[in-house]
């Protein structure tokens, strides 16, 4: 049974409903982005907030990604690679290539910016640019806190292998593993490669639990997923993931965070008066500079 509409699924007699979200497509920069979370009835999968699956896209010598410089508060940014390269330059000084299989880590606290281009040497060449984008909500307590920014390469990321299925963890801890990157509440995201006939038990212990679907389809309390769609497990039933054929899958999730979010533009906040003091600092001019960088992101004006 194929599953292609938003909405709740009761897959099983075992209590299980599972809420679906399909990919809406929107254009970053020139690129086609799958975004897929948050949703207008649901905000956060732990403390996730957002997700973008930046589609498989063919540059030609000469091109490239170039976001400009834009500010985020009250969010961790996480970007992972599956090919290409991204170079992160932000108001710390920071200047960073992401390459396939890195993790870069950006905590924008109470205020950061930065820019997403592709560096000068991947122009001069055809380039492959796919990967994930997704931002962690700050725990209440560190909505404010200082801006910072962490790199892990490929090879600092542990793996393993559970019945056919290739588990990498980009962050947090799950099936044993445990990331060195330093996150900010009890958090795993985790990139799988599904052989065929594989599955993966998906434990309700994980905390809240959300599985997206790069390429491949998987099975979920009798009901098969395809690509591009988001699943988010429900609380309290432990479930299977299986795939006929090879899938490959983003998991990822972890503790709840005690209060919702709000969500405008690129900022994250507990409450409409932070937001509105970013917009404000925004417009204003008042956030810091990127060095080396000129011009920046307009605001919304809605």
């Amino acid at each position: 049974m194929d599953h292609s509409s938003n909405g709740r699924s009761s897959g099983s007699a075992e209590s299980s409903d599972i809420f679906v979200v399909n990919a809406r497509y929107r254009d970053m920069a020139g690129f086609q982005v799958n975004r897929v979370w948050p949703t207008a009835r649901r905000k956060l999968i732990g403390p996730f907030v957002f997700f973008d699956h930046l589609q498989p896209t063919q540059l030609a010598a000469g091109e490239g990604l170039d976001v400009p410089p834009h500010p985020h508060i009250g969010l961790s940014t996480v970007t992972y690679l599956f090919s290409g390269a991204i170079l992160h330059r932000d108001s710390l000084g920071t200047e960073q290539l992401t390459k396939s299989g890195d993790l870069s880590w950006m905590t924008a606290g109470h205020g950061i910016v930065h820019s997403e281009r592709t560096n000068t040497a991947d122009r001069r060449r055809a380039t492959m640019l796919h990967g994930i984008q997704t931002w962690v909500a700050l725990p209440k307590l560190l909505e404010a806190c200082d801006p910072a920014f962490a790199h892990y390469s490929s090879a600092a990321l542990p793996i393993t292998q559970m019945r056919g299925v290739a588990l990498k963890l980009v962050a947090g801890q799950a099936f044993g593993l445990e990331s060195p990157a330093r996150v900010t509440s009890p958090l795993f995201f985790i990139e799988a490669q599904f052989q065929a006939g594989a599955s993966l038990a998906m434990a309700a212990s994980l905390g809240q639990r959300g599985v997206y679907i790069v390429s491949g389809s998987i099975t979920v309390a009798g009901t098969r997923f395809a690509a591009g769609q988001l699943l988010a497990l429900p609380d309290d039933v432990d479930l299977e993931l299986s795939a006929a054929s090879a899938a490959h899958v983003m998991l990822f999730g972890g503790a709840r965070l005690a209060e919702d979010r709000l969500v405008w533009w690129n900022f994250v906040a507990s409450s409409e008066a932070r937001l509105d003091a970013a917009r404000v600092r925004w417009a204003k001019g008042q956030f810091p500079h990127v060095p080396g960088e000129t011009g920046q992101m307009p605001m919304p004006r809605t």
